[in-house]
């Protein structure tokens, strides 16, 4: 699950920890979709089952982890060594650094990136500030000058990653160029429009994440 509440991506309601494995899966994702008349009788499906599909065509993986560092990187172990494959052509990546070290220190041949949109902490995705107070603004904003350094010039190298996932208005020539320096390929995300994914492949020749490579979709933070 990708929120903190099943509000959004199913037609469900409630904050995800609330709900039991077996309320989770009566709850249907392909509800709030644009292809949900397509697919109209989904359900959520265990790690095990999804990556089952996602390998059965082919797919390349990300494994988004949201917390929990080591009952997530015990799961992804248990993954890994059942599927083999999965070392070839899938990646573990979270914006918590303990997470990557977590799991680096569990399997050192498990590929591993940092995600990170700047201004996080003191903005939300649409570039509000997430509070009202002016010295709360400000020490989130120093917060997050400190957190964009480390990730940039210390956690990067501490957490052996191979890529950097950053949010996509945020990738250039020369950030590209400052990445590949270092041996780090770098993943744009959330390339959504055609001329958004046009620039990415013609002018950038960078990889990126996306909701559909066939049709436009809406922006995503």
């Amino acid at each position: 699950m990708h929120d903190n509440t099943v509000d959004r991506t199913t037609d469900g309601t409630g904050r995800l920890c609330d709900l039991t494995f077996e309320q989770i899966r009566k709850l249907n994702p392909a509800a709030n979709h644009r292809l949900r008349n397509d697919f109209p009788h989904e359900k959520v499906p265990t790690l095990r089952e999804a990556v089952a599909e996602s390998l059965n065509h082919n797919l390349t993986i990300f494994f988004d982890i949201k917390g929990h560092a080591n009952k997530a990187t015990d799961a992804l172990k248990k993954i890994y060594m059942e599927f083999p494959q999965l070392y070839n052509n899938s990646m573990v990546c979270s914006f918590l650094p303990e997470v990557i070290y977590k799991m680096r220190q569990t399997d050192r041949n498990v590929v591993t990136g940092l995600t990170h949109r700047p201004w996080s902490l003191s903005h939300t995705g649409d570039g509000k500030p997430r509070y009202d107070a002016l010295w709360r603004h400000g020490l989130f904003v120093v917060m997050d000058i400190l957190l964009d350094w480390s990730l940039h010039n210390l956690l990067w190298y501490l957490c052996g990653i191979s890529a950097f996932l950053i949010q996509k208005d945020f990738v250039s020539p020369a950030y590209l160029r400052k990445w590949s320096a270092k041996g780090i390929h770098v993943v744009g995300w959330t390339v959504n429009s055609f001329n958004e994914k046009s620039y990415y492949e013609s002018h950038l020749g960078a990889s990126y994440i996306t909701d559909s490579l066939l049709e436009d979709c809406g922006p995503h933070f």
